[in-house]
């Protein structure tokens, strides 16, 4: 076992004292040594249970026979960082994690590794490590959040980011306001709705990485636990057995992960995402497969925002195995973490409460949830998530207004400067601009809750999982590279078509090339962590990754 490089011989002497300093036993010693990254705090309402749920995970580990080494790792709560500079550290502390993680585990010689965590960066960072480092381990997802009602409406994080809005509109009063304020995010978990932080939960599953329900059980549930729980068992045995990820996880498994995504309509973010964790086995995801497989896979399910049904609710239908069920004709029968096949754990996948997935014969859309734009203002690609558009906006031109960070885009759409038939851009919010690619949910909160139908926004920044209308996201290249993006000027004409999977300027490129040869790169000045992130990250459709 790797451990025995810090437990074995007389040279080890003083590392084993250092162990029992810890509590470790002799008995202990001929155990497997299992790490437990956990992203336990007190400022993440998805993550505030996940000690009790790591606690679950040591007792399975010691149950069968490990010794579990729990460490912490970091993790932003979107929603407390958004519209502001903390959403330029979103994205980045991706990379911080899976950088943790990885200098953890080799650094103390873990024989496997359980990553237990929620929410939006924090799962892909993790997945990131565990495919990095290649040691047997296993997810542990801390579940969604549970909803409320206030009066006969089913409420979510998104209801109260599109309530500052909905009053400024005058369409609710201050007692509604603070009822929103109160009981909008009423649990501990991941925010309810199909957002990104649910998302790559249920994308962890379908890859195989986890055990089957574990991404839709409710965070605070007993069920949860007992999930952890067995988790924590089958982490000892993939240990002794010398099961890896690379053993099981091929390109198949993430061609499932995305198929599931497009039965979902899941959020944009896994576009950056997916790319970013196959990138760490050696396997190349281009923007254009999404597409490609948006293109044959049915929408089945609508969940938050695209709908009033939650995580819960999807939980309740059966969760990841029934949604895999249903579409099994679509799926490779990959291998999974649970000693199982895909189509194994589909064919014992039941159905508790309402049935709100439908079968792919009665789809809600023929396509899946995500379509990949290109045209001359995204030549290397643009994201949109149809499956919270529409049918009447998947076609759409407009006036293009344009803003050069999401504060004065925001102060324009609560003043009523943006009206309907507009174009809203936000620009120089990519990768490198911002840095860190914001996500832009408050001005998309606010032009849903100012009750504006016909008005779309584009952006080299990206969007939260709760947004939804016509949004176009990652456009690349980016503003800060000198993308077109960059050129376009109040006024133009900009065409949205997705069917089409076009997004254009209607500006000729004679007028484009002048723009193009007077424009000039912003300057921004950036210290510490933000301006080594600026110079190493690349662009939005390669999975914002580090080179």
């Amino acid at each position: 076992m790797p451990s025995d490089i810090v437990k074995r011989g007389v040279e080890r002497t003083a590392h084993r004292a250092l162990l029992k300093a810890l509590g470790v036993c002799d008995e202990d010693m001929d155990k497997p040594f299992i790490g437990i990254a956990n992203a336990f705090s007190t400022i993440v309402p998805g993550h505030m249970y996940l000690d009790k749920i790591t606690q679950a995970v040591k007792e399975g580990i010691c149950s069968a026979g490990g010794v579990p080494f729990e460490f912490g790792v970091i993790g932003v709560c979107d929603g407390i960082a958004m519209g502001h500079e903390g959403m330029c550290y979103s994205l980045p502390t991706r990379e911080l994690i899976a950088d943790s993680i990885e200098a953890m585990v080799r650094a103390h010689q873990f024989d496997g590794l359980v990553v237990v965590g929620a929410c939006d960066k924090i799962i892909p960072g993790m997945l990131m490590a565990v495919l990095r480092l290649d040691v047997p381990a296993i997810v542990v997802c801390g579940g969604p959040m549970l909803a409320e009602r206030v009066g006969d409406k089913v409420v979510t994080i998104k209801t109260a980011f599109e309530a500052a809005g909905l009053y400024k509109a005058g369409k609710i009063d201050e007692k509604t306001l603070k009822l929103y304020e109160d009981f909008c995010a009423p649990y501990c978990g991941s925010c309810q709705g199909l957002y990104t932080a649910n998302t790559m939960q249920i994308l962890t599953e379908a890859l195989g990485l986890c055990l089957p329900y574990c991404s839709t059980s409710p965070c605070a549930s007993s069920r949860k636990l007992r999930i952890a729980k067995e988790s924590g068992k089958r982490v000892v045995e993939l240990v002794k057995r010398n099961i890896k990820p690379s053993d099981f996880i091929t390109d198949k498994s993430f061609e499932n992960a995305i198929t599931v995504d497009m039965l979902i309509g899941g959020s944009t973010n896994t576009v950056l995402h997916l790319p970013a964790i196959a990138n760490e086995i050696g396997i190349k995801i281009d923007p254009d497969v999404f597409d490609e497989i948006s293109r044959r896979t049915p929408h089945i399910v609508a969940l938050d925002p695209a709908s009033d049904l939650t995580i819960a609710d999807l939980d309740e239908s059966g969760g990841v195995p029934m949604l895999m069920k249903k579409a099994k004709d679509l799926l490779s029968d990959e291998m999974t973490v649970s000693g199982k096949t895909i189509y194994e754990i589909a064919e014992s996948a039941f159905v508790r409460g309402r049935d709100i997935i439908r079968d792919p014969s009665n789809p809600i859309r023929r396509e899946g949830g995500i379509a990949v734009l290109r045209g001359n203002l995204a030549e290397r690609g643009a994201v949109v998530k149809t499956a919270a558009i529409s049918e009447d906006m998947l076609k759409f031109e407009g006036e293009a207004k344009v803003y050069d960070s999401e504060k004065d885009a925001l102060n324009a759409i609560l003043n009523n400067e943006v009206e309907e038939g507009n174009v809203v851009v936000i620009r120089y919010m990519g990768p490198k601009g911002a840095p860190g690619m914001p996500e832009m949910l408050l001005p998309t909160a606010a032009i849903a809750g100012m009750g504006l139908r016909r008005v779309a926004l584009i952006t080299d920044g990206r969007f939260s999982g709760a947004t939804r209308g016509p949004c176009v996201g990652h456009v690349s290249p980016e503003a800060a590279v000198g993308g077109t993006i960059a050129l376009v000027e109040e006024g133009d004409i900009i065409s949205i078509n997705v069917p089409a999977r076009r997004l254009e300027l209607k500006v000729d490129e004679d007028e484009l090339e002048k723009r193009r040869k007077k424009w000039k790169p912003k300057e921004k000045k950036l210290t510490g962590f933000l301006a080594r992130y600026a110079k190493l990250v690349r662009g939005a459709d390669e999975g914002a990754i580090l080179r």
